[in-house]
């Protein structure tokens, strides 16, 4: 069995990796490399392995540094399964389809401000198609991806329908197991089940985000949250808040339910101005029966009432959208994307980003060269749209919303993992910036643990 890792190698964004045994490849993700377009057209625009050789895919789960590249697959004329959770195909049908609009509109962007022809990485058929080709599989139940190689899905935590994956494969008369953590998420998360360590692991293939570093608790940053709402209101200035439409805003909402219910926020309206957050909350409705049901409030806020109070409002239309810039007095705006690399929350930070009333709360990880991350660092100027605004509006972060997990967890998931697997051999870092990466593997290089950090195209020889 051989493993070559094609993206999220000492970075956070193209999650992909091949998996080469018996003669056949599978590919697990095959995800959006996101950054400077300049850099990342090219990486983005190459295929992994080619067409012909893959066999069968599987996905951990449904963020576009996962799945985005999967239209492009089939544009270029993959046609076999797509391998996944029930609640990850429902994600990606929106997501992909969100990303192909992406992808057209900005191909029609650079055709007019450069006066030539761009294609798109894909469009919206072949994200439709993708959804097409993708099988559904529930939790724990193991499965054949291609002759001899078989596949399990564990909970990861991280979003709704997020899976790590257990891939077994016969290597003479013993049966071998490659773990693929996919993004793990944090015990403790609203609305998501905690992480299940899968058992009998021979490799760990590892997301390592936030090895250097630990979280603030899950209800300190509910706290957090309360405390900037009610001091951006004081001050009669707007919260703008770039969050992931997929899970980063349901838990968001889940939490200003209930400090609205509880009466620790003040009664201001708040705007979902995302299309595909709404979207993508339909989802999560359609699929409450793999909430986390030790939450109180997800047992007695069954079905739609989760996602809908009084002070909640969702704008999916443009109109909608514009008519906040109109709108008057404190409010909090959440709207996509997570980096700020894209979308509605693009026009609140142009329009907001210089009011030293208002507030942008970064709640999740922010790449190298994004928006969001410059924002973070607090540069005195931000560019949208091609325009410089002065960022003069208060800047907080909650590194409690993140959706991963933590180094104290990411180690917590791995002793258990080594628990319950005596052959376990190497643990290879990926889906991690080098420092984290770094600082992660001199820990578990202390605990005994083999550990291994492959860069982009290096090729594994398992077993």
């Amino acid at each position: 069995m051989q493993l070559t890792v094609q993206g999220a190698a000492r970075e956070v964004t193209g999650s992909c990796h091949v998996v080469q045994a018996h003669g056949r490849t599978i590919l697990l993700d095959c995800g959006l490399f996101q950054g400077r377009r300049s850099e990342v057209h090219q990486r983005n625009i190459t295929l992994p392995v080619p067409i012909e050789q893959i066999d069968a895919i599987v996905l951990s789960h449904a963020h576009i540094d996962h799945s985005g590249r999967l239209p492009l697959l089939v544009h270029a004329g993959y046609s076999k399964a797509i391998h996944c959770t029930r609640a990850t195909r429902d994600l990606c049908e929106p997501m992909l389809a969100d990303s192909a609009h992406i992808q057209e509109k900005d191909a029609e962007h650079l055709a007019w401000h450069k006066r030539e022809h761009f294609e798109p990485l894909y469009g919206t058929r072949d994200a439709v198609r993708t959804i097409e080709l993708m099988v559904p599989h529930g939790y724990d139940e193991r499965f054949e991806v291609a002759p001899g190689v078989f596949v399990t899905f564990s909970e990861a935590g991280h979003i709704l329908g997020s899976a790590s994956v257990s891939l077994d494969v016969t290597i003479g008369s013993v049966v071998k197991r490659l773990v693929f953590s996919g993004d793990l998420g944090r015990s403790g998360l609203s609305i998501i089940r905690d992480p299940k360590p899968p058992s009998g692991a021979d490799w760990v293939l590892m997301e390592s985000t936030y090895g250097n570093r630990d979280h603030e608790s899950v209800e300190g940053a509910r706290a957090e949250l309360a405390r900037v709402v009610r001091e951006t209101a004081a001050r009669g200035g707007r919260l703008l808040v770039p969050a992931f439409a997929v899970g980063r805003t349901q838990e968001l909402v889940y939490d200003l339910h209930q400090l609205a219910e509880a009466g620790e926020i003040p009664a201001l309206p708040i705007y979902i101005d995302s299309p595909l957050a709404t979207r993508a909350t339909d989802v999560f409705e359609r699929n409450a029966d793999i909430f986390d049901q030790t939450e109180s409030f997800v047992r007695t806020h069954t079905g739609q009432s989760l996602f809908q109070f009084p002070l909640l409002h969702y704008t999916p239309g443009v109109e909608d959208s514009k008519a906040l810039s109109q709108a008057s007095g404190p409010m909090v705006i959440i709207a996509a994307s997570g980096m700020a690399e894209s979308g509605r929350i693009l026009h609140h930070l142009q329009q907001g980003a210089s009011n030293p009333r208002n507030t942008i709360l970064i709640v999740g990880y922010q790449a190298q060269h994004t928006l969001g991350r410059r924002i973070m660092e607090r540069q005195a100027v931000i560019k949208t749209f091609g325009v410089e605004v002065a960022l003069k509006a208060q800047v907080a972060v909650l590194h409690g919303y993140s959706a991963h997990a933590d180094r104290t967890e990411l180690t917590a998931w791995l002793h258990e993992v080594r628990a319950t697997s005596p052959r376990l051999k190497d643990v290879f870092l990926v889906h991690g910036e080098a420092e984290a990466q770094d600082a992660f593997a001199h820990d578990l290089r202390e605990r005994r643990y083999r550990v291994h950090m492959p860069t982009s195209g290096a090729r594994i020889f398992l077993g």
